[in-house]
């Protein structure tokens, strides 16, 4: 990698502390659990994880409801587990992220608690507070993505509060200097444990508008187009005022300045607004953004060459020198190989969409078991934890089924614990575990890190810019292309082979081994794609021109 960023096409690998590994047999993973696993991650060939909230937290959300931003929940472990996992993954060449979360706190916060008794306190404008309509109803028709009203009537203060989420997630005042200062403190208690960076949590939502203006309705045709699952209210309103506002850009700087005073540090912003690309361009743009970004356009359900072309080349047109940060899973949305093609469950589905995401343009983000193709769980009611999948049960289960432990052997509990796990883990994943999967060289995971090892090796893939071509769909055709060094990539999206002749003047040869499930190409320049068949060439860069 020519680059000094090491940040630039690094792989990211988002872990899920509660259901990665347990270490005191309490059925609930802990930071202690995450180091005693590191070296797992490092032979996986990734370059960072990003691991979700460990804060101290009343669990509404399972972390992202913070109560303090410099302690360790007692579940987790303390602060010197943390500072062991860090020690431990910098001697293996793992940098850490950790979660910022930063539009809210819980309502247990002691921010919170103070805000609420009264008008006159010294943090009584540190959140987002409003007088109720004439008729006692709220101040404005702004939704809960969780569902219903986005404010909460508090009886102390006789006003309602703000929660872009669950009521006991109250949103903080970002126009408020106090609220930003004391934010960056939080964050800089932590570079100054070593951190390498911060993945900021819902990125655009921390600034209002603060005229409380009405959203406007969305139009039966931007229904359709968006896609969004009617079963959520959510989903009828233009979100243009309750946030994405300009005045985050002026936080975002600020948060950008403090990362500049720790070399070395990076940032991948969240992002989930009405255009999230444009925003992503927006929030990644020049010194005063952040380092990376990602959005939620290639986490939703719509899965076609021509859907993935569209969003790379969209985004591609509105960046100047911003960074993308792409994933197609995380905590938050069903796992890919369930959510796209629900049609088959293969194993060669999970190796080729890997490696595609490994190919795209940007960083990557790798979702916990994806590495092992693992699909969505199915979690019965009684079983369910999820806020937001209890409150909208049973037209959505929620993201349970995405959050289940990691089955790291055929033992008791898969091996993740001798208590039973907070979530249960399925008889389907205990027979994809990573043990079985380490032992058979046809498995999802010696696939990975065979790509991830080869990846590594290639500028192209790692810094170099993309161009797609031309193919019918289900295949999926683009060159990445750095300095003299080409290799243009191709993907079989379906479960049935496919034929396609690559235009003339790419003339190519092969790289990539069986491990991928790799695609013949005969002497006139035409590839017989198996199911889910995946392709990799060298040209030179002019043939991608």
């Amino acid at each position: 990698m020519s680059t000094l960023e090491w940040w630039r096409g690094a792989v990211l690998y988002q872990v899920y502390p509660r259901s990665f590994m347990d270490s005191n047999n309490d059925g609930i993973g802990d930071l202690a659990g995450i180091t005693s696993k590191l070296p797992y991650i490092a032979d996986l060939g990734v370059d960072a994880i990003w691991i979700s909230p460990f804060y101290k937290s009343p669990m509404a959300d399972f972390g992202y409801d913070v109560s303090d931003h410099c302690s360790v929940d007692p579940i987790f472990g303390d602060l010197n587990d943390f500072s062991q996992l860090v020690q431990k993954a910098h001697s293996l060449n793992l940098k850490v992220l950790i979660d910022a979360v930063l539009n809210h706190t819980s309502e247990q916060h002691e921010w919170f608690n103070e805000s609420r008794q009264n008008q006159d306190n010294a943090k009584a404008d540190w959140y987002v507070w409003a007088d109720p309509k004439e008729d006692g109803t709220p101040p404005n028709n702004w939704l809960s993505i969780f569902g219903g009203p986005a404010w909460a009537w508090d009886p102390r203060r006789k006003q309602y509060y703000l929660h872009n989420f669950l009521a006991a997630q109250p949103d903080l005042n970002y126009h408020h200097s106090g609220v930003r200062k004391a934010v960056l403190e939080n964050i800089e208690f932590w570079l100054k444990l070593g951190v390498d960076g911060i993945r900021v949590d819902a990125a655009n939502f921390c600034c209002h508008d603060l005229l409380l203006r009405d959203n406007p309705p969305r139009t039966k045709e931007r229904l359709t187009v968006m896609g969004i699952r009617g079963d959520n209210p959510y989903a009828y309103q233009e979100h243009l005022f309750n946030h994405t506002q300009p005045e985050n850009l002026e936080f975002i700087s600020e948060l950008r300045q403090l990362l500049n005073q720790y070399p070395g540090t990076t940032s991948l912003a969240e992002i989930s607004s009405e255009d999230s690309l444009a925003t992503m361009a927006e929030y990644t743009k020049g010194q005063h953004g952040l380092h990376m970004a990602y959005s939620f356009e290639l986490l939703n359900d719509k899965y076609s060459a021509a859907h993935i072309r569209q969003t790379i080349e969209r985004l591609e047109d509105k960046l100047e020198d911003g960074w993308p940060c792409w994933a197609l899973g995380n905590h938050d949305v069903e796992r890919v190989v369930t959510r796209w093609d629900r049609s088959q469950r293969h194993e060669d589905k999970a190796k080729m969409l890997n490696a595609l995401l490994g190919s795209l343009k940007g960083s990557v983000c790798v979702y916990q078991g994806e590495e092992l193709g693992l699909p969505q769980a199915d979690i019965q009611f009684e079983d369910m934890q999820d806020p937001y999948g209890i409150n909208f049960w049973p037209t959505f289960a929620g993201r349970d089924g995405c959050r289940t432990p990691l089955p790291w052997n055929r033992t008791m509990n898969a091996g993740f614990s001798l208590e039973t796990p907070w979530l249960p883990i399925p008889d389907e994943h205990i027979k994809m575990s990573i043990r079985d999967q380490q032992l058979n060289s046809e498995s999802v995971i010696n696939a990975f890190k065979s790509f991830m090892k080869w990846r590594a090796t290639q500028p192209a893939l790692i810094e170099g810019d993309i161009k797609f071509l031309d193919a019918p769909e289900p295949i999926l055709l683009f060159c990445r292309h750095a300095e003299d060094r080409a290799i243009v990539c191709g993907f079989n999206l379906s479960g049935d082979s496919q034929q396609f002749t690559l235009p003339s003047h790419l003339q190519a040869h092969q790289l990539v081994g069986h491990e991928f499930n790799n695609t013949l190409l005969d002497e006139s320049n035409q590839l017989r794609f198996l199911p889910y068949g995946v392709f990799f060439a060298v040209l030179n860069t002019a043939q991608c021109n």
